[in-house]
């Protein structure tokens, strides 16, 4: 196997911290082109469709990427702005104001990129171009606040299928979940509590996380749990009554069983249960995106209105507001803990490879 080195590599190179958040990514264009390319390396994640490979590949190439790439680019359309995705932009904007407040503290000593687990930016390209940088020590934040093996379990595979293949692997931390961080729970309360001063409550809050097959639950995976209690201190830090609330989960496919209760079949039961106002908020995205502008503003809204509800309103999510920029500096700050010291002492560079023939 050849190890991958750093091409600009010298030995008089000042060490750097690098900071990389991350997220699942998005199509370079709402092409049925472009959501091919997308798709398919999405969809042949062994950690997001666990079936066995030769089904899976089979089902994958003979069905799924003949009819999904059209459909998906057209909802896809719907959501792009001059930016592009709005999940691109928003990752963008968050990875710029978080640069701002760390370079604050640490100077040029930092390296602050954000990367996406399937598109682009790509996550060995991003990382590659920070060791470039001389980052020697890596922090690495998905912003997914509750765990999964299909999304923050992937991105470390892909990480650590990246570092497997490097001469000079750094220090790493890597940051599995935030489920019930104070600040997290405290930005989202302050977003709902906003929107109601200025739109009033309805009837019910809906709060709606990403789907995952029950399978995943029943062999360990914490995501369930980690949902469901961030919708119980989600709850509490709003102060309202816990039958107010719904916890649902959203975007399945296939046949098989996901955790529920779903939210399409949940918003369709509603109006005939004397609901006929909802207010939709989804914990588990850490930016607007396909599955939060297109799925639950738009598809979810209809499915409650045709239903007979009477008003439906989508919360948006935290993306670079304030509070969010604040709760992800602090999950940095706390695993930067020990390196600031040492990153500041490697300046002096006749001090750590004194006696190295290629340093004189």
């Amino acid at each position: 196997m050849k190890f991958k080195g750093l091409d600009d590599f010298t030995h008089t190179q000042e060490d750097k911290i690098g900071v990389l958040i991350t997220n699942l990514g998005t199509p370079d264009a709402p092409t049925p082109q472009a959501l091919r390319v997308y798709l398919r390396q999405f969809l042949s994640d062994p950690r997001v469709v666990e079936i066995p490979r030769l089904i899976w590949l089979i089902i994958l190439h003979g069905i799924i990427l003949r009819i999904r790439p059209k459909k998906s680019a057209k909802a896809y359309a719907s959501v792009w702005t001059e930016h592009g995705s709005p999940l691109l932009s928003h990752t963008q904007e968050q990875a710029k104001a978080l640069s701002k407040r760390l370079e604050t503290k640490l100077g040029d000593q930092v390296v602050t990129k954000f990367a996406m687990r399937y598109g682009n930016p790509s996550i060995d390209k991003v990382m590659n171009s920070m060791l470039e940088e001389g980052a020697r020590r890596l922090v690495i934040l998905p912003l997914y606040p509750q765990y999964s093996g299909s999304t923050t379990g992937s991105t470390f595979d892909a990480v650590s299928t990246e570092l497997t293949a490097r001469r000079w692997v750094p220090e790493l931390r890597f940051i599995t979940s935030y489920h019930d961080h104070p600040l997290y729970i405290k930005a989202m309360a302050d977003k709902i509590k906003q929107f109601w001063s200025e739109n009033g409550q309805a009837d019910k809050l809906m709060l709606s996380f990403h789907g995952v097959p029950k399978r995943y639950l029943e062999l360990g995976d914490p995501y369930y749990c980690h949902c469901q209690v961030t919708s119980r201190l989600l709850t509490e830090a709003l102060d309202i009554d816990a039958d107010k609330v719904i916890t649902s989960f959203q975007s399945r496919f296939g046949k098989a069983e996901w955790l529920k209760p779903y939210t399409d079949h949940t918003l369709k039961s509603l109006p005939d249960k004397g609901v006929s106002s909802v207010q939709v908020f989804c914990p588990g995205f850490s930016s607007d995106c396909l599955e939060t502008l297109e799925e639950i503003a738009v598809e979810n809204r209809d499915y409650f209105l045709e239903a007979g509800g009477q008003s439906y309103q989508y919360i948006p999510a935290l993306n670079s507001d304030r509070s969010h920029i604040d709760l992800l500096e602090s999950i940095i700050d706390s695993n930067l803990q020990g390196w600031e010291v040492k990153a500041q002492d490697y300046q002096a560079r006749e001090r750590r490879f004194k006696g190295c023939p290629l340093h004189q």
